[in-house]
């Protein structure tokens, strides 16, 4: 799952690296996005995380007919001549050379994924350490799941604690225990992503099974390691936001000593265009984001809950 570059060094597939977020951890930070997740949520708003290795996407709507990607492809793979002169893309028959990519002059052929070293990875982090000291931020590594590369993450987060920068994971935490257990002494906070109770509704809606998630929470808790847990319940109305899932999800949690809040974190469709762009369909095109007050009367009723099983008091 990771890879290692001509001079040994480690080596991860990076989707991208974005500044100063708010909505990631405490204080400015610096998130990294890593590419691979062994889950398939049917709500994913990052379908370009999902595979491991780079892949292609091409936005047929910027697409202007010029046929350049087509003469620059060594495998044939694209065809210039398609509907309404748009280029048309084979991806049986794409080596996933990017050539297309580097030569489309209207920008209609995007590239998700790049290799980076540690030392990489760490020099980007370490540009933003003044709005760190200032802010109280650090680093947060999301996916994807950056637990499907456990080596490369651990040693970001090693590389960037001992440079005394805060850090913190967002995770589905569906991953062997010797993966979790890699990246804990390097850890500060954990943002652990729990989705559905019930074991068929989680296999239903994410491909798999809820029981090796709960294992490694449990098992986070009970470790040595000093490292918050910080619960987020993806809000996807008639699903993950019911009274029965919401009350059975604080309860489960109401047993982490270590965990230290619960967020909602609201549905939203900003993804979508993104499946097209990797030749994918969406099959919740016609699920709608919740209301404002829905939104609040579900934080409400979550905060009733906390309260009853006293989380966060």
């Amino acid at each position: 799952m990771n890879a290692m570059d001509k001079k040994g060094r480690t080596t991860g597939t990076v989707l991208r690296i974005e500044r100063s977020s708010i909505h990631d951890g405490q204080g400015l930070r610096t998130v990294v996005f890593l590419k691979g997740c062994p889950l398939r949520c049917l709500w994913c708003s990052t379908p370009e995380s999902q595979r491991p290795g780079p892949e292609l996407g091409l936005a047929a709507d910027r697409c202007r007919g010029c046929g350049t990607c087509a003469e620059v492809c060594p495998a044939g793979a694209i065809s210039p001549a398609a509907e309404k002169g748009k280029a048309e893309l084979n991806r049986a028959e794409c080596r996933g050379c990017f050539a297309c990519v580097f030569e489309c002059p209207a920008g209609a052929l995007k590239k998700y994924g790049v290799s980076m070293t540690v030392e990489e990875v760490a020099a980007e982090i370490s540009r933003d350490e003044v709005f760190y000291f200032h802010s109280g931020g650090g680093v947060t590594i999301s996916g994807g799941e950056p637990l499907f590369q456990p080596r490369f993450t651990a040693e970001v987060l090693r590389k960037c604690k001992r440079l005394g920068i805060h850090t913190a994971i967002e995770t589905c935490l569906f991953a062997p225990w010797d993966h979790v257990e890699a990246v804990l002494p390097w850890l500060d906070v954990l943002y652990a992503d729990i989705k559905l109770m019930d074991e068929g509704l989680h296999k239903r809606w994410t491909g798999a099974g809820n029981g090796l998630i709960l294992e490694n929470l449990r098992r986070i808790d009970a470790s040595p390691y000093d490292v918050e847990i910080i619960a987020r319940v993806p809000m996807i109305p008639g699903v993950t936001d019911t009274d029965d899932n919401l009350s059975d999800t604080v309860e489960m949690l109401s047993r982490v000593t270590k965990l230290r809040d619960i967020e909602l974190l609201p549905y939203h469709r900003l993804g979508i265009e993104t499946y097209g762009y990797l030749g994918r369909e969406y099959s919740l095109r016609d699920l709608v984001s919740p209301s404002e007050e829905h939104v609040l009367e579900r934080r409400k009723y979550l905060d009733r809950l906390m309260k009853k099983f006293r989380i966060g008091s």
